[in-house]
């Protein structure tokens, strides 16, 4: 009789080890079961250009400028931030000389340009969103242009391109005119794209400026 309690006993221990077996089907349908897919990144967005031979970001602007995330914790002594961003050398074309400084009467160098684009910096460029685009415009640089040898900009941070100068037209009373075959002086990006832009220019007498403003600072009607 003790025996048989006994025996009785330790198939109940025994069986209460034991998990309970997966069924065939079930483990065979979990080992298959792909993963999930990982959803792709967002395809740049395109750039139209209103002056045809500036790229902005080899022809696309990219979908914003992420946010830097805040650090973790606080770092502990914060190295003080430049007075100037370096200006960048790689735009400065190549070749260029010292244009002469006597003064012309009609704004043609640096001498005679330069304060006045010291004291407009806040009109060096402008943004208007019209027709589902935003426009981007430097017409205030191009009406000063006979005194400059080369105009840069970056967009949302991108690298620096060269914005290409027309000629200046000594043989008007006014060089500093934009005229129909000049082409435009603004770029057609795509609307709410334009959060900061920096320009860099260059003098005629090869002496530089350098200028950066968010999008609320310089947005027009």
């Amino acid at each position: 009789m003790l025996d048989f309690f006994f025996a009785i006993l330790a198939a109940g221990a025994h069986g209460a080890g034991e998990a309970a077996p997966m069924p065939r089907e079930t483990a065979v349908a979990e080992a298959a079961a792909p993963a999930a897919p990982v959803a792709p990144a967002a395809p740049p967005a395109s750039v139209s250009v209103g002056q045809g031979s500036v790229v902005i970001g080899q022809g696309t602007l990219l979908e914003g400028v992420p946010a830097t995330p805040a650090p973790a914790t606080a770092p502990v002594a914060a190295a003080p931030a430049p007075a100037q961003t370096p200006f960048n050398m790689a735009v400065v074309p190549a070749g260029l000389v010292a244009e002469p400084q006597t003064p012309s009467g009609k704004f043609t160098t640096a001498g005679e340009i330069k304060p006045i684009l010291n004291a407009t910096k806040g009109n060096w460029v402008a943004v208007r969103q019209y027709g589902g685009k935003d426009l981007l415009y430097i017409t205030h640089l191009w009406s000063w242009r006979c005194g400059l040898s080369a105009i840069a900009i970056s967009v949302n941070g991108e690298a620096m391109q060269n914005w290409p100068l027309p000629p200046c037209h000594l043989e008007y009373a006014t060089p500093n005119a934009i005229l129909e075959e000049d082409g435009l002086p603004y770029l057609s990006l795509r609307e709410g794209a334009v959060e900061s832009i920096t320009i860099q220019i260059v003098y005629d007498d090869l002496s530089m400026d350098m200028a950066s403003f968010d999008r609320s600072a310089v947005l027009i009607p």
